[in-house]
């Protein structure tokens, strides 16, 4: 009878050391890449003048997903990068885009700015405070009491910041007047000696020495787009006031996001203990300095080639230190591209202009025919009305009230495809506005919202806008690479807040406190 117990202790003995062994250990670094305005047409494009080592690596020996979107509309880069780290849309996270009006002040409020911090070589005042949920840097850092080390790195300010979030030990973009890599009094009590070191050696003033030329003087038949033809290889300065500016928006720029990213990584020792570290980053891939296409086809060429060896010397250094099965990756687009100045009438397609404040003068005059005169809409922001809610109290009329009839009326109006209203996205959640209302957020939108019809374009007198509108989709990856990562294609169609659960899955804490969806393994 003794050698019972004795064999049943050893085949348990056995069988824990088993699962002991098939247990994984968590990546001891994540590195989050973001690319503005990415595409996967333009990456394909180009793809025979990528070195080995940076999409051509990750699209072999990576999961990637090539049917992503986001679940929401509209999409700009402030919105996009805060879907992606909350794992959740705008209706939750309050980041409906770059800018909104303050409903009290009816003044335009950028999305990071914040008086109560002071910049670190810079004059701009920010903190993560409007984003309304955790991130999954955020979540990191209370699963492991702050030890973990988490950082925001971009060209961008709100991309910075809207990355790292509210735990961060740090979020560090490029000032648009001086062209230091900065941040805010948020994040650093005080300044952090490595980027104090940086900006002493390698500030961006010098860049009024460098010219802009291709990488790959690729000239004659210039085919990757259909305009096609001769393109002459291109050679630009950056001077004057928008110097800093234009160098964010250019191929350029993603050498320096390299630089401070690895700078970043190694002067922290990132991924060298235990404890799982998290490194946010955002590189740019949009037409250079926001110009339409037909104006800079080889910049965007040279853009792409760039960030190519970027990544690649981004991956292989980060391997190098901690190897290859510590560090998680994962890629993908801001899933947005700035529109073009297209001709419409020119090619005898259906276009038109819809002037909203116009618009808004004819809806007050209909409705003072209603209830009398009066100021009925205060102002418009975008394709949004924001109504006179103290003049309808003193008139006693309610908000569903004056909402139906402005959508009643709206609904007639050449260049109005639909319209929705605040009630009905605080209610509504059908198929068929599931992608408004994920957009929207009580606080932060008019009482009506507008959607203009494709091709037609919007102009807004009072703050000088100007766009056309389009709903064509942008096809963009993720691409997923490194710890226990099997190659993999999927071309099952995914949205993008299914990324930050799948992160926290992988590094084993809870996912953003807001974010519902499922993890992607």
């Amino acid at each position: 009878m003794r050698y019972i117990p004795l064999t049943l202790f050893a085949i348990l003995a056995i069988t824990g050391s088993a699962q002991e062994q098939a247990i994984k250990s968590a990546p001891k670094l994540v590195v989050n890449i973001t690319i503005d305005q990415f595409r996967s047409d333009y990456m394909e494009a180009f793809a025979p003048l990528y070195d080995e080592n940076g999409f051509k690596r990750l699209l072999k020996d990576g999961i990637v997903y090539t049917n992503t979107a986001y679940p929401f509309s509209p999409i700009d880069r402030a919105s996009a990068i805060s879907s992606i780290y909350t794992g959740t849309t705008p209706y939750y996270n309050g980041i409906v885009g770059a800018r909104w009006l303050n409903k009290e002040t009816l003044r335009p409020v950028y999305c990071v700015d914040d008086e109560k911090y002071t910049g670190y070589l810079t004059s701009d005042k920010s903190s993560p405070k409007n984003l309304s949920t955790s991130t999954i840097g955020d979540e990191l850092k209370v699963a492991t009491n702050g030890k973990s080390i988490v950082y925001g790195i971009a060209p961008f300010r709100d991309a910075a910041i809207l990355s790292a979030g509210h735990a961060a030990d740090g979020a560090i973009w490029i000032d648009d007047n001086n062209g230091y890599w900065c941040s805010s009094s948020y994040y650093f009590k005080t300044p952090t000696s490595w980027l104090q070191a940086y900006n002493s050696l390698n500030s961006l003033t010098k860049i009024v020495e460098v010219d802009w030329q291709p990488i790959n003087r690729l000239s004659g038949n210039f085919s990757y787009f259909m305009t096609g033809g001769m393109q002459q290889p291109f050679k630009h300065k950056f001077s004057g006031t928008r110097r800093f500016r234009e160098y964010k928006a250019s191929g350029l720029v993603n050498g320096s996001i390299t630089d401070i990213a690895l700078l970043c990584f190694n002067s922290n020792a990132m991924g060298s203990d235990a404890i799982t570290d998290c490194l946010n980053i955002t590189y740019y891939a949009g037409n250079f300095d926001h110009k339409p296409l037909n104006e800079c086809q080889m910049e965007l060429q040279d853009t792409y080639v760039r960030l190519d060896r970027e990544i690649g010397r981004l991956v292989a250094e980060i391997e190098n230190k901690i190897g290859k099965k510590n560090v998680l990756f994962v890629i993908t687009s801001t899933g947005y591209a700035d529109e073009e100045n297209v001709d419409y009438a020119k090619f005898n397609i259906p276009a038109g202009t819809f002037n909203i404040n116009r618009t808004s003068n004819l809806l007050n005059m209909y409705l003072g025919a209603i209830w009398g005169q009066g100021k009925y809409v205060e102002t418009c922001f975008g394709p949004q009305m924001f109504l006179n809610h103290k003049l309808l109290e003193q008139k006693q009329i309610s908000l569903t009230d004056a909402t139906k009839r402005s959508q009643e009326f709206l609904l007639q109006i050449s260049g109005v495809r639909n319209v929705y209203t605040s009630l009905q996205l605080s209610s509504d959640n059908n198929q068929n506005t599931y992608k408004i209302r994920n957009g929207f957020h009580p606080e932060r939108n008019g009482d009506i919202l507008i959607e203009v019809t494709p091709g037609w374009r919007l102009i807004n007198e009072d703050y000088q806008e100007d766009q056309l509108y389009r709903a064509s989709f942008i096809q963009f990856p993720l691409i997923i690479y490194g710890t226990d990562i099997k190659s993999e294609r999927i071309n099952t169609p995914i949205t993008i807040d299914r990324i930050a659960p799948t992160i926290a899955k992988a590094i084993r804490i809870r996912a953003p406190n807001a974010s519902s969806a499922e993890p992607l393994f």
